[in-house]
């Protein structure tokens, strides 16, 4: 029986390099892949990986080549390079800048149904022509998901003077941001609708999004000079008023809703929550994938391995009614997936993302004091250990990563707050001769804090 399995099993995994040996050999196939990844990295896969990079393609018959030497897919990056082959991950942000000519905003939709990926690429296309994008590219990836491309030539050059190629990630990340809260509950509103399962009421802070969690608020009133005092923490000890020191007593405990960014503020401004539905506890939901730097996706008109499907170029009006077999090898029609745009057409769209992202920098909690209380010892940076003090100073050559780690077992033993912590991270991070990446970092001290 366990060997029945694996002959199906390696049948399967074999189905798209036959297909592909055949698929790939047309030339508009060729032509297709091959004009769309000029200037980008581009990298084959086969079925045991990725091939080496960086890598490109000098010429479209350069498929056919690698597809006889197994080769199933062609990935290439959102980025525009004047020479793909000089990148290097021992290079600065700033060295990659000097490599880098633009970058394309691609929305990779993923979800476990393709009738949702089908919704949230709908209601991304909406809310790009809202924006002033009068032309986008779509593709189906090949599996249960949707490409949608906003190119390079759409957006402003520069803008207050900052050379506009310069910001990938940052930038686009604002825009998927932005995009993704703007949608978020005429999505929610459309897959509960099609989909006849339940969503779950979350409590959320409206100016960040975040989910606010249930905490308890305790009121005290004073016996002798009538102060009052509110607090969250658990008060097992009588509790002694701050004016006359007499005691206090507690005359009501109430629910309230507390955002990590606004746990001092919550209690204040308890306006700033709203109630509502969310498919996020569905395991079907839809995900809209964020760009990182060298991320590669699958380049239009290239196989998907699971399926066996062609990552097709589609219409708006082919969106609406696109079925599978559209994506057939023998029955795709080829076009370009770089759809002919206006200059400046992008430039809406990325001014309003720039805004809305300013206003959510401004909600981000950040750590003003100059020392902290610590069990009734104040500690300040001058206190550090002479080590965490050279480590402070960033490093000019490789062992980011454990430094990282002892920084954050430094920091975390402390029992430091999380915005101090966090501000002292990547402040260390900007130094050292090539930054780790900000998601790493996040990821890094969010598990610290968890597992002291």
């Amino acid at each position: 029986m366990e060997k029945i399995g694996e002959d199906r099993y390696s049948l399967e995994k074999r189905k798209v390099q036959i297909i592909a040996q055949s698929y790939y050999s047309r030339k508009e196939v060729q032509e297709a892949i091959y004009n769309f990844c000029k200037n980008r990295e581009t990298v084959p896969r086969y079925l045991e990986g990725f091939g080496k990079r960086p890598d490109v393609l000098d010429y479209p018959t350069d498929i056919l080549a690698l597809v006889k030497k197994g080769a199933t897919s062609f990935h290439c990056s959102e980025e525009r390079w004047y020479d793909p082959l000089k990148i290097s991950t021992d290079m600065t942000p700033e060295q990659y800048n000097e490599i880098k000519s633009g970058w394309d905003f691609l929305i990779d939709i993923d979800s476990k149904y393709l009738d949702y990926s089908k919704i949230a690429a709908g209601l991304i296309i909406h809310f790009l022509e809202h924006h002033g994008m009068k032309n986008v590219g779509i593709k189906f990836s090949g599996s249960k998901g949707f490409h949608i491309l906003v190119p390079w030539e759409a957006f402003p050059k520069e803008i207050n003077d900052e050379k506009t190629k310069n910001h990938f990630p940052d930038w686009p990340r604002a825009i998927a941001g932005y995009l993704g809260e703007s949608i978020h509950d005429k999505l929610t509103e459309e897959i509960l609708r099609v989909s006849n399962v339940k969503g779950s009421i979350e409590v959320v802070y409206s100016p960040t999004g975040e989910i606010a969690m249930a905490q308890k608020l305790s009121h005290y009133l004073c016996r002798n000079c009538k102060a009052q005092m509110s607090s969250m923490k658990a008060i097992k000890k009588k509790l002694r008023c701050h004016l006359c020191n007499y005691d206090m007593d507690k005359t009501k405990e109430e629910i309230i809703y507390v955002a990590d960014s606004n746990k001092d503020n919550s209690k204040k401004s308890p306006r700033l929550f709203t109630k509502k539905l969310s498919t996020r506890n569905l395991i079907d939901s839809v995900d809209i994938i964020l760009v990182a730097p060298r991320h590669l996706f699958r380049a239009p008109y290239s196989l998907h391995e699971k399926t066996a499907l062609v990552s097709t170029v589609l219409t708006k009006e082919e969106l609406t009614n696109f079925e599978v077999q559209m994506a057939d090898p023998l029955k795709i029609e080829i076009r370009d997936y770089k759809p002919k745009v206006e200059e400046n057409e992008g430039r809406e769209l990325l001014m309003q993302a720039l805004d809305w992202a300013k206003k959510k920098d401004k909600i981000v909690k950040k750590f003003e004091g100059k020392s902290i209380d610590l069990k009734g010892l104040t500690i300040n940076d001058g206190m550090f250990p002479p080590v965490i003090k050279k480590l402070m100073d960033g490093l000019k050559e490789d062992g980011r990563k454990r430094g990282l780690s002892i920084l954050l077992s430094f920091f975390s033993s402390l029992e430091l707050p999380k915005e101090f912590i966090e501000e002292k991270v990547f402040e260390w991070n900007k130094k050292n001769y090539k930054p780790l990446r900000d998601g790493y970092v996040k990821s890094q001290i969010d598990w610290a804090i968890r597992n002291k």
